[in-house]
């Protein structure tokens, strides 16, 4: 049996997320589907992430089980006839029986885009949070460095989630603009649910003045969700590399 471990990347807009749901449209069970009919069997599909209804992926990875002998090239251009054009599969290898996508996974980086023009721009509405008040990103990317650091990130975490650990190590992080784009980047060892928008939102406040500068790291450490910022939407939210 081989195990297959596919890169893929998706433009969320049209999905409820990557896993499977009862009455929503998921990435996971469009893939399955392709997969279906270039395997001829309903194979399991294992995901590297959760993500939220309309975010997106640059790098996406998961792994097939199969005793199909066809080569990864042909994996890749067989699987991309049978996908809808808002995912594609980019790459294709095999890898050791017990590799898992996602807890082999030794760090994760996202980014959030914040588009920061004076005025609206429609074709940035699907993959980017409008926000029409100057942010100073020079100012943004000195606050933000105090996410870096192992913390309890339970303030940082939608108040629906059931996950008991919430400790979180956080490796790196910057904000910068490109033009009117300003992007947040973030990698950890793993994300809590809602974790990277209410960084966004947090960071947000900080610009907004809500939050005092040199505040944040006291946020981070008070652990009360109330004092971290708002949920900022989900089409600015990319997850953007997978290391193993």
């Amino acid at each position: 049996m081989r195990n297959l471990l596919l890169t893929i990347m998706y433009d969320g807009s049209q999905y409820h997320g990557w896993q499977v749901q009862k009455n929503a449209l998921s990435v996971q069970e469009v893939f399955q589907d392709a997969v279906e009919k270039v395997f001829k069997r309903r194979l399991d599909v294992k995901g590297c992430s959760r993500t939220d209804s309309k975010v997106h992926a640059n790098m996406y990875c998961l792994t097939v089980k199969t005793d199909m002998n066809i080569d990864c090239q042909g994996v890749v251009w067989a699987l991309n006839t049978k996908l809808p054009d808002d995912i594609a599969v980019i790459d294709c290898c095999e890898v050791s029986d017990d590799f898992h996508p996602r807890y082999s996974c030794k760090s994760k980086e996202y980014i959030y885009k914040i588009y920061n023009g004076s005025v609206r721009n429609p074709f940035f509405s699907k993959y980017a949070f409008y926000y029409r008040y100057n942010l100073d990103a020079d100012y943004l990317n000195r606050e933000c460095k105090a996410f870096i650091g192992t913390y309890d990130y339970k303030g940082f975490c939608c108040a629906k989630s059931d996950v008991e650990d919430t400790v979180r190590t956080v490796y790196d992080c910057e904000v910068r603009r490109d033009g009117d784009m300003v992007i947040f980047r973030v990698v950890a060892d793993g994300f809590l649910y809602n974790m990277v928008r209410i960084m966004v939102g947090t960071l947000i406040f900080i610009s907004e003045g809500k939050i005092a500068s040199g505040e944040l790291r006291d946020v981070i450490l008070s652990k009360n969700r109330i004092r971290a910022g708002r949920t900022a939407p989900p089409q600015g939210l990319y997850l953007n590399k997978i290391n193993y």
